[in-house]
């Protein structure tokens, strides 16, 4: 099914952001669409459990709101495995992509498509703590509880984003999507200092459990204009699933990425065999039942999250750093939450005792940090 953009079907917005700048420059974009004030987004997610509305109609409603808690986190990471040190700017929050596997699924409290318009207090707490701190590096990205790029075309984000982060000396931001929403990107000035990127997945992967999202052609033309634009690229094949041709594809999938793009403007390459907490499972039996992602041999690992065996992951890991490797031996490739025993498996050799994994992607980002 052809990629399509979000359009929400109704807007609220809380009143204490009503005036604010952005929200009025998104309502513009949105003229004809029904538009209600409110509260809080808390007491509208509320009236929307008590009334059972489905978590795909509470998709249809977009929400401007104020962020009150901090915008900028490290990223949690999880206990027993390698973190790389990761930012996370929360600007916004929900997605629409709805893949099966998508861990937001199991913890997100307000239903709707959320946009944070106080973004000047984004750009003041950020500015508190790059100033604050000239070492270390931040490695910042907007992905943890949204696409990227999913909302582009309601609120031009990119174009605050990027003339921001551009003038950073100590800071790179990260854009990661599955979409195809990259036409804001192409005429801003981002001084190599953003990264844009793809989650990837074989095509088999993207029709059954990443409906709602663009094919892996689309994604690599994307790709190839941003990269064509100078843009640093990043791509993420997380998580890999495992199914019966899941060599051939994956190796497919590689082989397609570098005939794309110059591998020299690779920033890096990660990799994440599937996982999710337990209590996903029921949830993705509920609301996928056409998934196959839950037939898999899937067994607790050392945080509690249902994961392959290592032995699996370890051999995905191995072929892939290799088919990598065998297109361009100096990109950089690292795990996202593995274990030193995974990591030295695939690569044959222990990789992280010549640099820790945040010093690798540094190096790869910020040039005075070789």
């Amino acid at each position: 099914m052809p990629y399509r953009k979000y359009i929400p079907e109704k807007i609220i917005v809380e009143k204490r952001v009503w005036e604010l700048p952005w929200t009025q420059e998104i309502l513009s974009r949105m003229k004809g669409l029904p538009v209600r004030k409110i509260s809080t987004i808390e007491e509208e997610a509320l009236a929307c459990q008590k009334a059972v509305i489905s978590p795909e109609e509470s998709l249809k409603t977009l929400a401007l709101a104020q962020q009150s808690g901090k915008f900028l986190k490290p990223c949690p990471g999880t206990s027993n495995y390698v973190c790389c040190g990761y930012y996370f700017l929360n600007i916004a929050t929900n997605c629409d992509v709805n893949c099966t596997y998508c861990i937001l699924q199991s913890y997100l409290n307000i239903p709707f498509m959320v946009v944070y318009t106080n973004i000047e207090d984004a750009f003041r707490e950020t500015d508190g703590v790059l100033g604050a701190h000239k070492f270390p590096l931040y490695r910042i990205g907007t992905g943890e509880l949204t696409d990227s790029l999913t909302l582009e075309h309601i609120t031009h984000m990119s174009e605050k984003l990027i003339p921001y982060f551009a003038q950073k000396k100590n800071a790179i931001l990260e854009l990661k999507t599955k979409t195809t929403q990259i036409e804001n990107l192409l005429h801003l000035e981002h001084n190599r200092k953003i990264v844009v990127s793809w989650s990837l997945n074989p095509d088999e992967i993207i029709r059954t459990e990443e409906k709602n999202a663009p094919s892996l052609k689309e994604r690599l033309d994307a790709a190839r204009k941003v990269d064509a634009a100078g843009y640093r690229l990043g791509f993420h094949f997380d998580p890999m699933i495992d199914y019966p041709n899941w060599e051939s594809g994956y190796k497919d999938v590689i082989g397609r990425l570098f005939a794309a793009v110059h591998s020299g403007n690779i920033a890096w390459i990660s990799l994440g065999a599937l996982r999710y907490p337990a209590q996903m499972d029921r949830l993705i039996r509920e609301r996928h039942p056409e998934s196959k992602i839950v037939l898999g041999e899937l067994l607790p690992g050392k945080d509690g999250k249902l994961r392959y065996f290592r032995m699996l992951r370890q051999r995905m890991f191995r072929k892939m750093v290799d088919w990598i490797h065998s297109h361009d031996p100096n990109v950089t490739v690292y795990f996202c939450m593995e274990s030193p025993e995974v990591w030295k498996y695939a690569f044959r050799e222990q990789v992280l005792q010549k640099c820790p994994l945040p010093g690798m992607l540094d190096r790869s980002v910020f040039e005075w940090a070789k």
